[in-house]
């Protein structure tokens, strides 16, 4: 036994907790094949594969569009708003899909929120033969690409700063036009970006469950929650979860790839930054229009939305408790970012101090974690802890364990640390590899411990990027739905259950207060974080 063993047998057991949903999954799926699975294969099952597939290539394509000509126009070019817009479009992270999907489909409806407009802007009048209907796979194509595109824009801007200025200097030299020039040297160079940014799309974009669930679409992600709410089958639930994380793990080892790939894009001796092109008058139009639309879309049409429902309706206001919610929804919030973080620090310094490559597998695996959906995790979640309670109760008399998983916070925690654990870990490490192990040996001299060295050399450095960290964490806590709404303890709500409760009940006048909420609160870690994640040179 080897003094850092703790280090080694932790990382074991994180590495199992974040195994659980992956091999749950993976055994049902080897079990006997449920009734409603066989009849489900021969109807609908193709339905679901083909609807989340068509969904996931319109989204990526728009998401590529939006997000690489907005990143384009903010890294090369200058011209009136662009500081603004530089942060403003980001905040399209702050709205969810389920959101953005019954704003669309209140606006667009008969007698809807367009109908109203143009009443009051033009008089009464059969407008509603010329409101398009927005819906079904269309509308979530929409509301998806909108709420998703960022990643890419983020991914692909940070990649363009980083491009030496030379590389375009010696392309106009040989005669390239700027159109050449983005084709042939400057796409060709933040590929790595675009691709994991588009990987991160598409992961989400499979995953999601709330916004295709408003629009009536089936996908894998409502086959999955229908399997195990309306039919009451979680064998069916995990086997077709199992066809889901397939889709899911392809795409997450692309995204890491691509992120592996992305490290060759770093600037160097002899980096020169990108010297932006100034655009006044006509030629500034078109990328204000181009950013002016896609802030106004992803951001403001909901956002207003909430706001036109929340004033018209103000009795809502008086049903709801907020303070309870508010209460939850930062409980949550806090608990989960805290838990998360100091694990990841906890297994960092450990792999750190041990240099031990089998703890680095270990810990690599663990972050595979967040290629699982919630709605995936959250049923594996059911069934591996129904399992082993059932399994304690039979041979060792012992009292059930479900409440302590199943139906609680304690429980709700857990999946998020298994969900979210790898956006903590690799943002941590990422700045734990900039410190020089000279300072650690410089600190053992002076007569500093291990712990001591942690605590006073390796947290006061870290601070920063720790801080960046929980803000990110829970901005993704604050959004999450159908995991918090599976494992969540009964009549306890969050901003975006009680939003996805009224707004599937059809009282969608009733969603637009918890949704303002939790669009306010994810704007201000937004803005809290937007200062690390662009560069304020950029």
């Amino acid at each position: 036994m080897t003094k850092y063993n703790i280090w080694f047998f932790s990382s074991v057991f994180i590495a199992l907790i974040v195994a659980l949903p992956i091999l749950t999954v993976s055994f049902s799926f080897l079990s006997e094949t449920s009734n409603y699975f066989l009849i489900l294969k021969n109807t609908f099952l193709l339905d679901y594969i083909f609807n989340s597939l068509t969904i996931l290539i319109f989204v990526v394509l728009i998401t590529f569009l939006l997000g690489v000509i907005s990143a384009y126009f903010i890294s090369f070019y200058q011209f009136p708003f662009s500081r603004f817009f530089s942060w403003a479009l980001i905040l399209a992270f702050a709205v969810p899909g389920y959101i953005y999907a019954f704003s669309i489909i209140a606006f667009f409806e008969n007698y809807g929120t367009a109908y109203s407009l143009l009443t009051f802007l033009f008089g009464e009048g059969d407008y509603n033969q010329f409101i398009p209907k927005i819906d079904g796979i269309p509308g979530s194509i929409l509301a998806i690409s909108f709420s998703l595109f960022p990643y890419v824009y983020v991914l692909t801007r940070t990649s363009f700063f980083y491009q030496s200025n030379n590389y375009i200097e010696v392309g106009k030299n040989l005669g390239l036009t700027e159109r050449e020039t983005l084709i042939k040297i400057i796409l060709p160079s933040a590929r790595p970006a675009i691709v994991a940014g588009l990987a991160l799309v598409a992961m989400e974009c499979l995953s999601d469950f709330g916004t295709v669930s408003f629009f009536s679409v089936n996908t894998l992600t409502t086959g999955i929650y229908n399997s195990w709410l309306s039919f009451d089958d979680l064998n069916t639930a995990n086997q077709i979860s199992f066809i889901l994380l397939l889709f899911i793990l392809f795409l997450f080892s692309i995204e890491i790839y691509s992120r592996k790939e992305a490290r060759y894009h770093q600037p160097g001796r002899g980096f020169k930054p990108i010297t932006k092109i100034s655009l006044y008058g006509k030629k500034s139009i078109l990328p204000i229009i181009f950013c002016s639309t896609v802030f106004f879309i992803s951001f403001i049409f909901p956002v207003s939305q909430m706001v036109y429902w929340t004033i018209k309706f103000p009795k809502y206001i008086h049903d709801i408790n907020i303070f309870k919610i508010n209460f939850n929804t930062l409980l949550l919030v806090g608990l989960a970012s805290l838990t998360i973080v100091f694990i990841s620090l906890f297994i960092n310094y450990g792999s750190r101090i041990t240099k031990s490559k089998i703890l680095n597998y270990l810990t690599n695996f663990s972050i595979s974690g967040y290629a699982i959906p919630g709605v995936i995790l959250a049923v594996a979640f059911i069934t591996f802890f129904s399992s082993l309670s059932d399994f304690l109760t039979e041979n060792f008399n012992a009292n059930s364990t479900k409440s302590l998983f199943i139906g609680s916070v304690s429980g709700l925690i857990l999946a998020y640390f298994i969900r979210f654990f790898s956006l903590s870990f690799n943002g941590i490490k990422s700045s734990y590899e900039k410190i020089n192990n000279s300072i650690d040996e410089s600190s053992y001299l002076l007569g500093y411990s291990k712990i001591k060295t942690f605590f006073k050399i390796h947290i006061p450095y870290l601070k920063t990027n720790i801080a960046l960290i929980m803000l990110l964490i829970s901005l993704e806590v604050i959004k999450e739905l159908p995991m918090t709404m599976i494992l969540r303890p009964f009549n306890f709500e969050t901003f975006a259950t009680q939003a996805y409760i009224y707004a599937s009940q059809d009282l969608l006048e009733a969603a637009a207060l918890p949704s303002l909420f939790l669009i306010f609160w994810s704007t201000i870690l937004i803005l809290l974080s937007s200062r690390y994640i662009l560069s304020k040179k950029n």
